[in-house]
């Protein structure tokens, strides 16, 4: 019962805020919108923590793309040379590409969880600056209220995510 009475008590809020608003509007409350998506796109901290990104996991890239060139160079000497190869040959080459296959998908593995994990750090850490400076440019500009997410309309009027660039740029660190 609990669980089914918290959405519905939401609603109502919402209802009354919405309701409210109208008549608040016209006493000179200040209303803005921030497209969080964009602002994730085009910080600047965000481009900096791509770069970052890009230049701790490049060499491991380059390592996993040339085994796996290696590993197709065999496997086109095993379909080229195999028949007539001494079966001895042939399947101490078939363990050979196997094992390394193997230690391509476990290095592979390895490499895309710690990508993630490391993303979602950054991630983290652009998200928490976004927010920071939304809050900053909330006082700073005397918003009454932000919003940012599920909003079906917003008009250009009152769209903030500009200025909320502008203070991460200003930010920076």
């Amino acid at each position: 019962m609990e669980h089914s009475v918290k959405p519905l008590m939401h609603l109502i809020a919402l209802v009354a805020l919405a309701l409210a608003l109208p008549v608040q509007a016209a006493t000179g409350v200040k209303v803005g919108y921030v497209n969080i998506a964009t602002v994730m796109e085009q910080a600047p901290q965000a481009e900096t923590a791509r770069k970052a990104l890009q230049k701790e996991f490049s060499s491991r890239e380059a390592r996993l793309t040339a085994e796996r060139d290696a590993i197709i160079e065999l496997e086109k000497k095993l379909k080229t040379d195999g028949e007539v190869m001494s079966e001895s040959k042939r399947s101490a080459l078939e363990r050979e590409i196997l094992k390394r296959k193997r230690s391509f998908n476990r290095a592979q593995d390895e490499f895309k969880e710690d990508l993630n994990l490391r993303r979602n750090e950054e991630l983290a850490k652009i998200q928490k600056q976004v927010f920071e400076s939304i809050v900053t440019l909330g006082k700073q500009d005397s918003y009454d209220l932000i919003v940012t997410e599920r909003v079906l309309y917003a008009s250009e009027r009152i769209d903030i995510t500009d200025k909320v660039l502008k203070e991460l740029k200003r930010s920076k660190r």
